[in-house]
Order: C-alpha cells, then sequence, then structure tokens
C-alpha cells in the first residue's frame, strides 16, 4: 500500500468518540441559542426605534401645528373685533367662519365659557363683579376667547366672573 492509502485508510478509521461529537453538538447548540437570542434583541431594538421615530414625528407634527396655530389666534381676534364693531360686514363674516372651519379640522377649539362655572384650568379670570342675573363663580362675559389643540389648552380665555355681593 501507498503511503497515501495508508494516510486516507487512518482517516476514515478515525472517527470522533461520541462524548465529543455531543460536546461539539452542545456547543453549536449554545452558539446557535446565543445568536437566536441576539437577533430577537436586535428585532427588540428595531422595534423600539421605529416606535420612538414616530412618536417623535408625532410630537414634532403636533409642535408645528400648535406653534402655527397660536401666530394665528390673534388673526382670529382681529376678525372677531371687525365684526363686533361692523357686524353687516358679511365677507369678513365669511372669512371668519372658514377660520373656524379650518381650525376645527386640525383640532383647534374655541373656549368661550359665558354662563359656565369658572375653571382655571381653561380659564383665565380677569377681575370678578357683582352680577344677580349670574350665580357666582360662573362667567360673566368673555375679553377673549380661549382655545385648545387636541384637548390641550393653546390660550387660555380671558373672562369676568360673578362674585356674591359683598
Amino acid at each position: 500500500m501507498t503511503n497515501d492509502a495508508k494516510d486516507h485508510e487512518s482517516k476514515l478509521i478515525e472517527h470522533p468518540s461520541y462524548d465529543e461529537l455531543m460536546q461539539k453538538l452542545d456547543k453549536a447548540e449554545q452558539e446557535s441559542s446565543q445568536h437566536w437570542e441576539r437577533i430577537l434583541r436586535m428585532q427588540a431594538d428595531h422595534e423600539n426605534f421605529k416606535r420612538r421615530v414616530e412618536r417623535d414625528r408625532a410630537e414634532d407634527a403636533n409642535r408645528v401645528l400648535k406653534d402655527f396655530a397660536i401666530e394665528l389666534l390673534p388673526i382670529v381676534d382681529s376678525l372677531e373685533l371687525s365684526i363686533a364693531a361692523e357686524p353687516g360686514n358679511e365677507g369678513v363674516k365669511l372669512t371668519l367662519k372658514m377660520f373656524y372651519t379650518a381650525m376645527e379640522k386640525f383640532g383647534i377649539k374655541q373656549v368661550n365659557p359665558v354662563g359656565e362655572i369658572f375653571s382655571p384650568e381653561y380659564q383665565q379670570a380677569i377681575s370678578m363683579q357683582v352680577d344677580p342675573a349670574v350665580e357666582p363663580g360662573h362667567v360673566i362675559s368673555v375679553l377673549q376667547k380661549g382655545y385648545t389643540l387636541n384637548n390641550r389648552l393653546l390660550r387660555p380665555a380671558l373672562v369676568v366672573v360673578a362674585k356674591e355681593k359683598e
């Protein structure tokens, strides 16, 4: 027999023992398990990252909308004052109505609490007056309407509140 044939024959005869195979299998299973756990962690990290990005986008959009709405409020106030000064101006009334519709479409709502119980959460009391026609603690008049954006306060309503006789 040649040397090559002997080497080949000895390689065929040399098999790892059962214990060695089991050790290799155990090691492979551990490595596989570690890789699988790593994949699961990476997948969870990716999902958390996606949720964080979506939340940040939504917060940015809300912040931009809030800033824009705050800039529009003085324009609405001016249109309302214009109508109060000249009630017959239909063009201004229509423009204001369009503003209200657009604002509601984006979740901006008025706080106009005439006759309601004073709520410091959405209103700021400018003064208190005695008014026999209005119960104490209720809003007599609104000096400036307030606004909310998706139920969060943009600007409190400036109000006059009824008080008891002294």
